[in-house]
């Protein structure tokens, strides 16, 4: 009788333990951006997410990575298929790195803001931290355009009080060798220092 009492004393011991394992493990990061995020021209293991969820596995297990990225991703784009995303992968914490082709297409900034609002708020409304993560225009798009793109990412940021990484490639903004032909799509040599980017700032949101 002793014997079965300890044999099922340890029996709920380790299914506790199993239970917590799978607890923490349930714990997800979602990327939600585009092609920069997605690794357009780079192996996708060699795109800064990738090297994220590696570095994840090694220093915070407890944390697994989705990256739900997509090439050419405009914020509407990003915005309609948002839902879906979050009930799919219940994320703890949300990168949201979109709004780079809004700007590129000369999109209305404000569409684009309130897109991004509508995101982090949905986001925050199903329990995920958010990271929103910042792009820059080069000047060619006129002053007014580029400081009103600039200022969208503050202030959803602001607004939403949201964790924020003003400009993605702020590393490696000024080196003409960390981009592919197309001048906008970084190489895979730079991939660790945009790792290193976002890192900085996600961190202190897994607590």
């Amino acid at each position: 009788m002793l014997k079965k009492l300890v044999s099922c004393l340890l029996l709920a011991i380790l299914l506790a333990l199993a239970a917590k394992v799978a607890g923490a493990a349930e714990k997800r990061i979602l990327v939600y951006g585009d092609s920069l995020s997605a690794g357009f021209g780079i192996a996708v293991r060699d795109s800064w997410p990738a090297l994220l969820d590696r570095r994840l596995k090694q220093q915070v297990p407890a944390y697994a990575l989705t990256n739900a990225s997509i090439s050419g991703e405009t914020t509407a784009g990003g915005r309609a298929r948002l839902g879906a995303a979050l009930q799919q992968f219940k994320p703890s914490v949300v990168i949201l790195a979109l709004g780079a082709n809004d700007g590129l297409r000369g999109l209305p900034v404000a569409a684009m803001k309130d897109n991004l609002l509508a995101m982090a708020r949905q986001a925050r409304k199903a329990g995920a931290r958010v990271l929103l993560v910042g792009m820059r225009l080069p000047p060619n798009y006129g002053p007014q355009y580029t400081r009103d793109f600039d200022a969208a990412f503050r202030d959803v940021a602001r607004t939403e009080k949201t964790a924020l990484l003003p400009f993605l490639l702020e590393p490696i903004a000024l080196e003409r060798d960390a981009f592919q032909a197309d001048g906008l799509h970084p190489v895979a040599a730079v991939q660790p220092k945009l790792l290193d980017h976002v890192w900085a700032a996600l961190k202190p949101l897994l607590g």
